[in-house]
């Protein structure tokens, strides 16, 4: 036992200094618009800006990022002043007359693209919510309850989400129900609304009954309106890292109301999606997407491995092994770390690679895009580094 809590400091050591001495200063240096406030995230290998078009979720992700690491591994004054610089920004240009948030502005908040989803919202709230915590800004406090209930009205009005598919292909998604367990855990830190434990509770009975699918040993992307299983190609799809990221949330529910039941039906999900996504086969790694039924995916990056499931799996593996003591979870802890740093990891420059083939070659060496930034790299690395 005692080499296991050596490895998990020892880790938890070098997530640090990948944070403080890597990942933050590349972002601080590179993306944050220190004139108009906000993060640019199209940035190349070397941090050269290649597109000034702003992602909206992302502003709120940075946001969040920079008072997560200060309150959790150290309080930087800059960082807290980036954040603060970025939800400005987000608040003064990206949002529309209803209340809905952009997907898109330019450099200067200029409003780009609108998309259905509320994710740009979510990643608000929660930066506004980890920010007052850091601050003690009350009024952020309140603004992120406020946009976490806007959100859950949105989500009832047609005319603000409208359905992604026609009457006759009539489904849900599990995005939304995961995330909103997150965005309602980073608000409690700040607020006792009832809200946020109902959608708590609700999210996970959803999760529970409509979405983990014990007969393909799964969590299904997306069912019918009561659960249905779609034998289809968008129905039979899983994402091996997605659902990793649904049983951690599930895990910090579980500790936090010491819910044994649930935590069991966490492990049990991570244990599956762990099978589905490990690529023993083709040198470690989570890959993207499988079919349920094992036909091929039609997804087109079905057999690539993305940055982020990789960082999903280290949070769930340590949280899994903190929770059980079981040597099996730190074993995972160790596999993919070890395939991140040895494949992901930037030997040259700052910040990670994103994007690789199967085979675990980069596939494109840029640091940022419209989907990829300064969010799941720095939320794992400050998770690791409570360890130290």
């Amino acid at each position: 036992m005692k080499e296991h809590e050596s490895y998990l400091k020892e880790f938890g050591g070098k997530c640090r200094r990948e944070l403080l001495e890597n990942i933050l200063p590349f972002w601080m240096k590179y993306g944050w618009d220190r004139e108009h406030g906000g993060v640019y995230t199209c940035l190349d290998r070397d941090g050269t800006l290649m597109d000034p078009t702003k992602s909206v979720w992302f502003q709120g992700r940075f946001a969040y990022a920079l008072s997560f690491a200060y309150n959790n591994v150290e309080r930087n004054p800059e960082w807290l002043a980036a954040a603060k610089s970025t939800i400005d920004f987000f608040e003064r240009t990206c949002f529309d007359a209803r209340g809905r948030m952009y997907f898109e502005v330019a450099a200067d908040g200029t409003p780009l693209r609108m998309r259905r989803y509320v994710f740009s919202e979510c990643f608000a709230a929660m930066a506004l919510a980890e920010y007052a915590k850091a601050s003690g800004d009350g009024g952020c406090a309140e603004r992120a309850v406020a946009l976490f209930r806007r959100i859950l009205t949105f989500m009832e009005d047609p005319a603000m989400m409208p359905p992604k598919y026609e009457p006759a292909m009539a489904s849900q998604g599990h995005s939304l129900t995961m995330i909103l367990i997150n965005v309602a855990m980073v608000l409690k830190q700040v607020s006792d609304d009832p809200a946020l434990d109902a959608q708590i509770t609700e999210s996970i009975s959803r999760l529970m009954k409509f979405f983990v699918h014990p007969e393909f040993r799964c969590v299904l992307e997306t069912v019918g309106p009561n659960g249905e299983f779609i034998d289809t190609c968008a129905g039979r799809t899983i994402n091996p890292g997605h659902a990793i990221e649904t049983s951690w949330f599930l895990m910090d529910v579980a500790e936090a109301r010491d819910d044994k039941a649930l935590l069991s039906q966490a492990l049990q999900i991570f244990d599956w999606s762990w099978d589905w996504g490990w690529d023993e086969e083709c040198g470690g790694g989570i890959i993207s997407f499988r079919d349920c039924r094992n036909f091929p995916s039609q997804c087109y990056e079905q057999d690539m491995k993305f940055w982020w499931p990789q960082c999903e799996a280290i949070i769930a593996s340590r949280k899994a092994y903190c929770l059980t003591g079981e040597t099996r979870y730190l074993d995972r802890l160790q596999n993919v770390a070890d395939w991140a740093w040895e494949h992901l990891k930037d030997p040259d420059y700052p910040e990670w690679f994103g994007y690789l083939h199967r085979d675990c070659t980069v596939a494109q060496p840029a640091k940022g895009n419209i989907f990829k930034g300064p969010y799941h790299i720095p939320r794992m690395l400050v998770k690791m580094s409570e360890d130290v």
